[in-house]
């Protein structure tokens, strides 16, 4: 088994560790969730689709005649999603007796009705204009909106709103649970990647003074005297240009940061956007000033984990 391999094995039991006595919040924003019920003959059919977004962004399409419940509707989802795109597909289907009214729009009725004057006069027409030539221009009759109506509607609607929230929550936290899992895995790799270049950077002083030696009895085949003191000294600027201590603590911070935030019961995405930036800028550290052949290939390994958790994270809410 590979080193590689290896680490995922321990990743998928820290993981496991994790769920069980930790607990995690990470949710996914691309999720499906539908329900349907009847009660009073009244019909409700909701379909929900939730996908990645910076931010929140709802689209809801719902008839006519119940459009003053949007807000409302935008309110039950904004108390269980902070971010991403929800399309929402709302049918109702009112059997009531009362809800068979509606309404005349007498302005639009009157245009429309001058405009077909208009034109029959332009065309030396001699004919009536038929009542269902202005019955069946849009608009003019509608479905009539009434208070009572939708208030009646609205407890129904919220509780079918609150089920398809509960099936579209539960489908995010399952895909969570996946991207969770990688995560842990990834990071318990990364930290034991730096634990590797921590100690492929240690002993840079004598790697350096020997470095030195070997490239002036090179360079002059032996025939100057080395200066024991100089060596020293040239070694020490060398190998303080090249420390990369500092950059390991930080990335070791940013680790444990990592998974607190996963751990946090609040939407984490955009955290862990930041975070990963950070540990970009970190490894580039690493790699431009380190003169370790090895630890660079490391470096290199470590930003390549880095990219794939980017791509999951813009799935995280």
């Amino acid at each position: 088994m590979t080193e590689r391999s290896n680490a995922l094995t321990l990743g998928t039991s820290h993981f496991t560790l994790f769920l069980l006595i930790r607990g995690h919040m990470i949710k996914s924003m691309t999720a499906y969730a539908e329900e349907q019920d009847t009660r009073d003959d009244i019909s409700i059919a909701l379909e929900i689709r939730s996908y990645n977004s910076r931010h929140l962004d709802i689209a809801l399409r719902l008839p006519h005649r119940y459009n003053c419940l949007e807000e409302k509707i935008k309110g039950v989802i904004s108390k269980s999603i902070s971010r991403g795109r929800i399309d929402i597909k709302l049918s109702i289907l009112n059997n009531s007796d009362d809800s068979y009214a509606f309404e005349v729009n007498q302005p639009k009725a009157r245009a429309y009705y001058n405009a077909v004057l208009q034109l029959r006069e332009g065309l030396n027409i001699d004919a009536e204009i038929p009542l269902d030539l202005l019955t069946g221009a849009e608009g003019v009759i509608k479905p009539a909106e009434t208070k009572d109506d939708t208030e009646k509607l609205w407890p129904h609607l919220r509780d079918c709103m609150v089920k398809a929230m509960e099936s579209l929550d539960l489908m995010r936290k399952q895909e969570g649970d996946f991207i969770t899992k990688d995560f842990a895995e990834r990071i318990d790799y990364i930290e034991k990647t730096l634990d590797r270049i921590e100690e492929g950077s240690s002993g840079l002083l004598s790697q350096y003074q020997e470095k030195l030696k070997d490239r002036i009895s090179a360079l002059t085949s032996g025939l100057v005297e080395i200066d024991p003191g100089r060596i020293a000294q040239e070694a020490a600027i060398l190998a303080d240009k090249s420390d990369i201590a500092e950059e390991i603590v930080r990335s070791r911070s940013h680790i444990k940061q990592f998974r607190t935030i996963m751990d946090s019961k609040e939407p984490g995405g955009r955290k862990l956007n930041f975070l990963l930036q950070e540990f970009n800028r970190e490894f580039n550290t690493m790699g431009s000033k380190t003169g370790n052949a090895d630890v660079s290939h490391m470096v290199v390994d470590l930003k390549s984990e880095l990219e794939k958790i980017r791509e999951q994270v813009q799935n995280v809410e």
